[in-house]
């Protein structure tokens, strides 16, 4: 947090002026005004309120302000003025409950809380020195996640999903089911009328409780849906400076790429992999190296990330998934069967789960993946009837286990779980494995015995 007096510094508005020279596209480029990158500017229009801009970029000796609101009303030759060069957003436990704008601001229909502390809206990540190792594992709500891709205080995992799969269903059971003390969701780009249904039907009253909402709907500015993403990894940090374990839920960081393609391509950038401007890949990893584990708290992250007709191997979805900790991938073929959570194990992972899982449940793990594995292989010749019992004992073990996982992985929306529920649900499906395996090896002595 910086010194009160260092702030006033960087907030207090000065006496910088410019007017405007023209308008191309949704910028406003003016004459006479060297702000810097970033700063917050106000410009009048010929009626009405001024309209709020942040400077993106610069072209010949015109400063290129992209608007925050509706440019209607502003001519050439309206004055714009510096507000501010830095931007802060005000934090404190009042926000627990509360559903805020980009900025900051309570949305919900009630009263602005009072605040005594604010937080800098573009922090720096904590220095990799000084991160200390993610050891102790959180609990999600999800057992499919808490059991078989258990993630740990501070780690960073992308929810890789199509539209319709259940998204919004699973980052709800987690807000409402997980072990974090506070949770911090931002809603960016979303339809306005899936806002109040996330809250009231995936999230519920006890959820809200304990998490503070950050919404930019997708019919606003791309600043503010950049912006968004900003604040509510500041407000994450602020909890995870108070000593407090955070869980972080961002449902889309594609709608944030997107954001900023448009801004890019705005400030005159040019396009590169489908479209998407050079900013975007430098932005990605600014933002996501913010959260993760430090010497007073943790932020555990979970990204959703939209993937395009399903190709997980499209530019954000390959870039998000190298900058984190691991990935979860939901499954439309699964969502179509009524599965629930839709997560496909064997195309997910969690990169610290043998940091933070005892050596028996990993093995564990690796043994249901097996029968997974096994099973999907052969499953067009189990299917159709043509796999001969005896032909692969793993096989054979795959399908006589197959009930018994898909039950472990499926979990009802009003159903909690944790991690040493999870562990237990784990275990004793490998002892009924081993308790399949020995069954068999007897029964094919026996028979051997037979014709001897």
């Amino acid at each position: 947090m910086m010194p009160f007096v260092d702030q006033l510094e960087s907030i207090m508005p000065t006496v910088l002026t410019g007017s405007v020279v023209r308008t191309v596209g949704t910028t406003a480029a003016i004459a006479g005004f060297p702000a810097p990158v970033g700063a917050v500017v106000q410009i009048e229009r010929q009626a009405g309120q001024a309209v709020l801009g942040e400077v993106i970029g610069f072209q010949d000796d015109l400063t290129i302000v992209y608007p925050l609101g509706d440019m209607t009303g502003v001519r050439r030759g309206n004055r714009a003025q510096l507000v501010k060069t830095s931007r802060y957003v005000s934090v404190g436990d009042q926000l627990l409950g509360r559903i805020v704008n980009a900025h900051g601001q309570c949305i919900d229909g009630r009263s602005q809380p009072p605040f005594v502390s604010r937080t800098k809206m573009n922090r720096r990540p904590p220095r990799a020195t000084d991160r200390p190792p993610i050891c102790t594992p959180i609990s999600t709500g999800i057992r499919v996640i808490d059991g078989l891709l258990t993630c740990g205080e501070g780690q960073r995992v992308g929810i890789f999903s199509g539209s319709g799969v259940g998204k919004s269903v699973l980052l709800g059971m987690m807000a409402r089911y997980t072990s974090a003390d506070v949770n911090v969701i931002a809603l960016i780009g979303e339809r306005g009328r899936e806002v109040n249904e996330f809250i009231q039907r995936d999230l519920g009253p006890e959820g809200l409780k304990r998490s503070i909402v950050i919404v930019a709907t997708g019919d606003e500015p791309a600043l503010l849906r950049v912006q968004a993403a900003m604040t509510a990894t500041a407000i994450a940090e602020y909890f995870r400076d108070a000593g407090k374990n955070v869980l972080l839920l961002m449902d889309s960081v594609t709608r944030f790429a997107m954001a900023q393609r448009e801004i890019g391509l705005a400030a005159g950038e040019p396009p590169t992999t489908r479209g998407y401007p050079p900013s975007v890949f430098g932005m990605l990893p600014k933002l996501v190296e913010r959260t993760g584990r430090d010497q007073s708290g943790s932020i555990t992250a979970f990204y959703s990330v939209l993937v395009e007709g399903d190709d997980t191997n499209e530019p954000i979805s390959d870039t998000v998934r190298g900058l984190l900790d691991g990935h979860i991938v939901l499954s439309r073929d699964l969502a179509t069967k009524g599965h629930f959570p839709a997560v496909d194990v064997l195309a997910s992972v969690s990169r610290l789960i043998q940091e933070v899982l005892p050596q028996d449940q990993c093995q564990a793990v690796m043994l249901l993946r097996q029968m997974m594995a096994a099973y999907r292989e052969h499953e067009d010749l189990i299917s159709v009837g043509a796999y001969r019992a005896g032909s692969n004992p793993t096989v054979d073990l795959a399908i006589a286990m197959r009930d018994e996982i898909n039950n472990m992985l499926r979990q009802p929306i009003d159903e909690a779980s944790n991690v040493p529920q999870a562990r237990e649900a784990v275990m004793k499906l490998c002892q009924l494995c081993q308790a399949h395996h020995q069954q068999r090896t007897a029964n094919a002595q026996r028979a051997t015995l037979a014709t001897a």
